[in-house]
């Protein structure tokens, strides 16, 4: 997977880097690769199709919301695969070896997306507004992931990995949620994601630590 870079992208990424909403925090981002295998790509590639492979081979679940029938289709784990490596391209330092198909849930339609959007975005799009008016949060990344991916061609796949195995998660997380655009025809794919931090609780971590740091020079300053 080769890590595209695209100017319309640029601010919207500049703008959800660390958005500050007083208690909350807000992080997103959204990156652009094309599905070539660079580096370890291949490697890794082989070993997600010997496990799903494997899986297949193991598996006897006849109910219709498991990931088998899905995964028996060629370009079906192949679609799975560049969403895995994906996600390691994004988290180099996290191992996804765990995640499973039914993770990654195909949604319907833009609408989807759109309602988990305005649902936990709305502050974010208010804070866009008044950045830059004209056109609000959603139709600005409406029109990069358009250009970017072609969303008419695109299949939206929501990723909801166990709260454990969430990379996105971070200490005082209220929700995250992550998308991918894939469009096969370009080979490409668009990943996006946010996380809502609680500021509450990570103050609440950091006076903590401050603290623990002066008892600890309490401690060391006495005689025992």
């Amino acid at each position: 997977m080769k890590f595209l870079e695209y100017t319309p992208l640029d601010r919207i990424n500049d703008f959800l880097s660390e958005l500050n909403l007083g208690e909350r925090t807000i992080k997103g981002r959204l990156e652009a690769y094309s599905c070539k295998h660079t580096g370890t790509d291949k490697k890794l590639s082989l070993s997600l199709e010997n496990e799903i492979l494997d899986y297949l081979g193991k598996s006897s679940d006849t109910d219709s919301s498991s990931p088998v029938e899905f995964l028996l289709s060629r370009s079906s784990r192949k679609t799975l695969i560049y969403l895995v490596l994906t996600l390691y391209h994004m988290y180099p330092d996290y191992d996804f070896s765990a995640v499973k198909a039914h993770q990654f849930l195909t949604e319907e339609s833009w609408d989807t997306f759109k309602q988990i959007f305005d649902t936990n975005m709305l502050e974010a799009s208010k804070e866009w507004i008044e950045a830059y008016g004209g056109s609000s949060l959603l139709e600005t990344i409406y029109k990069a992931l358009n250009e970017v991916v072609k969303l008419s061609e695109c299949e939206i796949y929501s990723y909801n990995p166990d709260s454990d195995a969430d990379p996105f998660l971070e200490k005082g997380a209220i929700w995250s949620f992550s998308f991918f655009f894939y469009n096969r025809k370009l080979k490409r794919v668009v990943s996006l994601s946010f996380c809502c931090l609680s500021n509450l609780v990570a103050d609440g971590f950091a006076a903590d630590n401050l603290c623990y740091e002066e008892d600890g020079e309490i401690f060391d300053n006495m005689d025992i």
